[in-house]
């Protein structure tokens, strides 16, 4: 569980100071080593707004994709021109960390000057959370500021052990503050009635999940392959549609410990139905309890999507983590657009809704709800974790 004990930005003076602030550049990169979403530069720009603001030197540290050693392509060099771009300011780069030729730029850094560091992971301590890696790190700054929600579930040196040289100079950043009350509100403050909307293929990957929401909301909507699983654990017949065989008896204990605690589970009652993923011929609509051998479901039908918005548009707090649909293929979209288009109208008449965990995320984006939802979360695992009920390291290191 998040607890909010860390102090903001928001009502601090950083004039004069060195900041050095985690932020999460892991952006996409086309094949040329050009950023292709630059969301999370982005998400960063007012914390780093407010610091420049202040007359602050800053030092932005990040991580960009999963490099085993140096690799030029994930060099931090590659996104400083669209940094550039969405900042409308200058960067300076520090192509090696451990160089005292990097100390020198830190040292040379003047006021509203921001100095961009070289990926966190081309050195092996990031990853182990070493504490000589972190001092390092640490003794670039007077004050440590952490803005990589996204990143805050990992006790890596720049988001956990980074904090401890810094007792009542460390700090939240804006997104990270607004990531923890977004997910607050639906945790701790949500408005009655409270509705979770699961999809995704794996019960297995959502069990903790699911068992953390059972106790906080009054409906949850199970929606795309794992709800297979559910369904052929109440005895229907699901074809060839994906279902996790081992996990029928946890699928049955979640819908009794649901009823036990008066949470209504609402499972699709029809499903679009083909004999293969890429077989444009063969689509029907089956009952989800009654599909047809060689035949395999990937969306939710009519009768569900009606059962879905209805269910939707009468919640007042509504998380929504995973499509109902392979909604990659355009003709199994339909659910995810659907739902997407009931989240946004109750949203509009007042509900507060949350978006978050990967697939949902590129959903909200390919659909273009991102602007019809009350919070799009950027930080996929970290999320998670949260809704798990895990509190986060990389939060609870900011607690003075």
């Amino acid at each position: 569980m998040i607890k909010q004990s860390m102090i903001s930005i928001k009502n601090k003076s950083f004039k004069g100071k060195k900041v050095i602030v985690r932020v999460d550049f892991n952006v996409p990169l086309d094949e040329s080593s050009k950023v292709s979403d630059n969301s999370r530069i982005k998400a960063s720009l007012p914390t780093v707004k407010k610091l420049i603001s202040d007359g602050a030197r800053v030092i932005l540290m990040s991580h960009l994709g999963r490099p085993s050693g140096v690799e030029e392509k994930f060099s931090m060099k590659n996104i400083i021109s669209e940094v550039e771009k969405v900042f409308n300011l200058k960067i300076k780069f520090a192509d090696d960390i451990l160089s005292p030729l990097t100390e020198k730029k830190v040292k040379n850094l003047k006021p509203n000057e921001i100095l961009l560091l070289e990926n966190l992971r081309f050195y092996k301590g990031e990853k182990q959370g070493d504490h000589f890696f972190a001092k390092r790190l640490a003794s670039f700054a007077d004050c440590y500021v952490n803005d990589a929600f996204g990143t805050s579930h990992r006790s890596h040196a720049s988001t956990t052990i980074i904090a401890q040289f810094f007792k009542n100079k460390k700090f939240s950043g804006f997104l990270i503050d607004k990531e923890v009350r977004s997910i607050k509100k639906v945790l701790k403050d949500g408005k009655s009635p409270v509705l979770a909307i699961l999809g995704g293929s794996k019960v297995s990957s959502k069990i903790s999940i699911i068992n953390s929401l059972i106790e906080i909301a009054d409906d949850i909507i199970i929606g795309g392959g794992m709800a297979f699983t559910f369904i052929k654990a109440l005895g229907g017949e699901i074809g060839n549609s994906i279902c996790e065989i081992d996990r029928l008896g946890e699928a049955l204990r979640i819908l009794k410990t649901a009823h036990q605690k008066k949470v209504s589970i609402h499972l699709p009652v029809d499903v679009i139905c083909s004999k293969s993923l890429f077989d444009n011929q063969s689509i029907k609509t089956f009952m989800i309890k009654e599909i047809p051998k060689n035949w395999e479901g990937f969306d939710s039908g009519p009768e569900s999507l009606k059962l879905f918005d209805k269910i939707i548009l009468k919640s007042k707090t509504i998380l929504w983590n995973g499509p109902v649909g392979v909604f990659e293929e355009d003709r199994f979209s339909h659910g995810t657009i659907s739902v997407g288009n009931s989240i946004a109208k109750s949203t509009k008449n007042g509900a507060f809704s949350l978006v978050g965990g990967g697939d949902s995320v590129s959903a909200a984006k390919k659909f273009n709800f991102q602007d019809k939802v009350s919070y799009i979360s950027t930080g996929g695992g970290a999320m998670l974790e949260s809704l798990e009920g895990k509190e986060l390291p990389g939060i609870k290191a900011l607690s003075n």
